[in-house]
């Protein structure tokens, strides 16, 4: 391919913060909770509920969450994220495909302005941003949109420029969360069940037009397809409800795990397919908070529970299944075979 037909790749998630401090926290936070598609009111009385009264206590609360899920290597988020780069630019060279490969964050480092400014300084003729979400929401596709437009435009670069919107039915993509399931253990022969947990969104977005309740639907159902289990066998909750001044996306995934509890229904597997990569709200609250909270559930139904009882799928992450799925979604475009994706 020659270099007139370079094309830039850019894939884009929410962020993290530099390190796992209150004050680095704050930051992040005041960042991403100001922005106009997740501010939950009037920005100007928000503003100063968010930095009076919520920052200071989040962001020690946060802070010493982050610490908990920390590496000596740093931010595990970002690291993931650093090494997906590097592969998928390795399997683009392979393919002698002439693209250049970029990570940037939202709300954090590298920044989208900056990820953009060396995709311009290589060369690049095409841009193709792939939001690493596979399904689309206002509060996470749109930003990255928002992002990408107000990037381009202090970049001064006029270029011809594809967001992809979302990769929830793509076929790779289902087949490796499937494969990741099994993989954990999951016995489609046995009475397992499956729960599907997505990151709950409020539902006025929803009422304006958003479609991840019906994308996250649509991924779950191809899973289970993809498993061939039964629809009894696995259902959806949502997760990380930000605020209780509005109403959001349910059932929510502590209230299906209190009635399972109740049911006995064997040992849970949870997976989290709307992340694509292992972050705070997996690491974390899966960890130190929902599960304590199911094995409690047990207890309170008058059972023991034993560690197998609850087994946690893992995203996937720096995952060569990963690769395989930003792969077959990115290629396409890079060739500029635009029939079939």
């Amino acid at each position: 391919m020659s270099v007139e037909n370079r094309c830039g790749v850019l894939m884009v998630n929410t962020g993290t913060p530099v390190e796992p401090r209150p004050r680095a926290v704050r930051k992040y936070l005041a960042k991403f909770l100001m922005n106009r598609r997740i501010v939950p009111m009037n920005r100007v009385a928000w503003w100063f509920i968010l930095h009076l009264f919520i920052l200071p206590k989040r962001g020690r609360a946060s802070a010493a969450k982050y610490e908990k899920i920390w590496t000596d290597e740093g931010s595990p988020f970002t690291i993931a994220h650093e090494r997906l780069c590097a592969g998928l630019a390795a399997a683009f060279e392979e393919e002698e495909l002439d693209a250049v490969v970029r990570c940037a964050m939202s709300f954090s480092e590298p920044s989208v302005l900056k990820s953009i400014r060396e995709l311009k300084e290589a060369g690049c003729t095409r841009l193709i941003v792939l939001p690493l979400y596979p399904q689309s929401a206002h509060s996470t596709t749109l930003v990255v949109s928002d992002e990408v437009e107000r990037a381009l435009r202090r970049a001064r670069w006029n270029v011809e420029c594809t967001v992809l919107s979302d990769y929830h039915e793509h076929s790779t993509y289902i087949r490796a969360i499937a494969a990741s399931i099994k993989h954990a253990g999951f016995d489609v022969n046995s009475d397992d069940h499956l729960l599907f947990s997505y990151h709950s969104i409020p539902l006025v977005d929803i009422e304006e037009g958003d479609s991840y309740e019906l994308q996250t639907g649509a991924s779950s159902l191809l899973i289970a397809s993809e498993l061939g289990i039964d629809r009894n066998r696995w259902t959806i909750g949502y997760q990380c409800r930000f605020d209780k001044g509005r109403e959001w996306l349910s059932p929510f995934t502590r209230d299906v795990l209190a009635r399972w509890a109740e049911a006995d229904v064997g040992r849970v597997f949870m997976v989290c397919p709307n992340f694509a990569v292992d972050c705070l709200e997996t690491l974390y609250d899966i960890t130190y908070e929902l599960k304590p909270f199911y094995f409690d559930a047990i207890r309170a139904a008058g059972r023991t529970p034993l560690e197998e009882d609850f087994v946690y799928v893992p995203c996937l992450d720096r995952s060569r299944a990963h690769l395989k799925v930003l792969f077959d979604i990115l290629a396409p475009y890079v060739r500029e075979d635009r029939h079939d994706h």
